[in-house]
């Protein structure tokens, strides 16, 4: 993915091709079927399937930094995206997490590295890295394949949190570490 809708490419002969696209949606809809088809002709996912959609500026994000981020999350079906489970996208609060301090599921916490703030990225996530065999009740089935589409809307670099002016993480009682958390476990600065 490049800046003004462009992509680039090697091809099996390792050729560079780039293609322009009309507008930013056809771009971000042409590196959405990209990742499902690599995930598609893969003989078994064992790590997370990363594809950004939109760059983003500024420096990527490393463990330890803050993050608030817009995701959807849909249910792998079919060979494609399946029933939405979860969304903040249409809410007014953002997901605020910090990378590496174990609050959300493996797939997020490596998916997530090197975004930059304004980035979007599609994740396939596989079931060790997500729920696993106990996936959640009534929303996630046991042994589900996730795929998440993240917007990286404010970082708050690990670097830079010597004052109180960092975006406060704090826990919440879960039995599950979750891209999902209520709201109530955060603060309302």
């Amino acid at each position: 993915v490049r800046p003004n809708n462009y992509s680039t490419f090697y091809d099996d002969h390792r050729q560079n091709w780039s293609i322009m696209f009309e507008s930013e949606k056809a771009a971000v809809d042409f590196s959405k079927q990209v990742c499902i088809a690599k995930c598609n002709s893969s003989p078994a996912l064992d790590s997370v399937l990363c594809q950004d959609l939109v760059l983003g500026e500024g420096q990527g994000v490393e463990g330890g930094d803050s993050l608030e981020v817009a995701y959807t999350g849909w249910l792998f079906q079919n060979n494609g995206l399946g029933q939405v489970f979860d969304s903040n996208v249409n809410k007014d609060k953002l997901l605020r997490l910090k990378l590496g301090s174990g609050k959300v599921i493996k797939g997020w916490e490596e998916g997530m590295l090197g975004m930059k703030k304004g980035g979007r990225r599609l994740l396939i996530i596989p079931p060790a890295w997500a729920y696993g065999a106990q996936g959640v009740a009534g929303r996630v089935p046991p042994d589900s394949t996730l795929v998440f589409e993240v917007e990286v809307r404010r970082v708050k670099l690990a670097k830079e949190c010597s004052g109180s002016d960092g975006l406060s993480v704090s826990s919440r009682d879960s039995p599950a570490p979750s891209p999902v958390p209520s709201s109530d476990g955060f603060s309302s600065d």
